[in-house]
C-alpha cells in the first residue's frame, strides 16, 4: 500500500518538503512508518517526541494504516476559511486568516447584553526573542487539522468553564512586528470563568494545534522550538543508532 506523507515546520527542513509518498506492507502501523523513515534518513532522532496525524486526526503509534492515508508528521507546535462564519449570536467563531486581524471588530462582535465580562488574549509579534532582534515571523499550519482542533478547543472551553462565547483566530503567512498573531475573545456572565477559559485556550492551543512559527532575525532564521506535545498525542520515533 502507499500512504501520503506531509511534513511541517522544521521537519520539512530535515526530512524534505511535504507531498511525498511511501510504499508500506499491508497492515503497517504508524510505528512501522516512523521506523522506515528513520532508516531512510540515517537513523535521524528528529522523529522522537513528534505527533502523527492520519487523515487530519491525531494517531497513536499502534494505529494500522490503510492505502491512500494522509499521514502528517507534526513537530511540537509554536503557538483561511471560517469554521463558523456568521454573526456574534454563534457560541463559537474560529478561523485562520492571512489578513490582518481586526481585534477591535472581533471583540465588539463578541459582546452581548447578558455578558458581565469579556476577556481577551491578543498575541502580538514582539521585536526580539532571546536577545535577538526580530525582523518578521512566518506562520504555517496543517490547515484542515488546525481548523478542526481550534473548533474543538473553543467548544471544549464552553463546556468546561460555562462561558457563553469563544472567538479563536490565528494568523498565517508573514507577520511584522506589532501585528496580532492569535486572538482569543471569551464572553461570559462572570469574569472568573472568562479568565480561566481564556488562559486554558491559549495554553492548550500552543501545545496541540498544528501551527508552526519561523523566526527571521537580523542574524539568522530558525523554526521556533515548540512545547512538548501532551503524552496522549506524542509519538516517539525510533531511537537514534548508537555509535559502534
Amino acid at each position: 500500500m502507499r500512504v501520503q506523507i506531509l511534513t511541517f515546520g522544521i521537519l520539512k527542513d530535515w526530512l524534505g518538503s511535504e507531498g511525498s509518498s511511501i510504499e508500506l506492507d499491508d497492515g503497517a502501523t504508524v510505528a512501522d512508518l516512523l521506523e522506515r523513515l528513520a532508516h531512510q534518513h540515517g537513523g535521524t532522532p528528529v522523529l522522537r517526541g513528534i505527533a502523527v496525524s492520519v487523515n487530519a486526526e491525531y494517531a497513536v503509534a499502534a494505529q494500522v494504516l490503510c492505502d491512500g492515508d494522509e499521514v502528517g508528521l507534526l513537530p511540537p507546535v509554536s503557538g483561511g476559511v471560517s469554521r463558523a462564519a456568521g454573526g456574534p449570536q454563534l457560541p463559537v467563531i474560529t478561523f485562520l486568516t492571512r489578513d490582518v486581524i481586526d481585534a477591535g471588530k472581533l471583540i465588539a462582535a463578541a459582546k452581548q447584553g447578558e455578558d458581565g465580562a469579556v476577556v481577551v488574549f491578543d498575541g502580538i509579534v514582539r521585536n526580539h526573542t532571546r536577545n535577538r532582534q526580530t525582523l518578521y515571523l512566518d506562520y504555517e499550519a496543517y490547515e484542515e487539522m488546525a481548523l478542526k482542533q481550534m473548533d474543538e478547543l473553543a467548544r471544549d472551553a464552553i463546556a468546561r468553564f460555562g462561558v457563553r462565547h469563544v472567538t479563536l483566530v490565528h494568523r498565517l503567512g508573514r507577520l511584522q512586528v506589532g501585528e496580532t498573531s492569535v486572538l482569543i475573545v471569551v464572553a461570559s456572565a462572570h469574569r472568573g470563568q472568562a479568565f480561566d477559559a481564556c488562559r486554558w485556550l491559549i495554553d492548550t492551543l500552543k501545545k496541540t494545534v498544528p501551527i508552526w512559527k519561523k523566526e527571521t532575525f537580523v542574524d539568522g532564521v530558525v523554526w521556533a522550538a515548540g512545547e512538548p506535545f501532551p503524552e496522549d498525542i506524542s509519538v516517539n520515533g525510533p531511537e537514534a543508532p548508537h555509535a559502534s
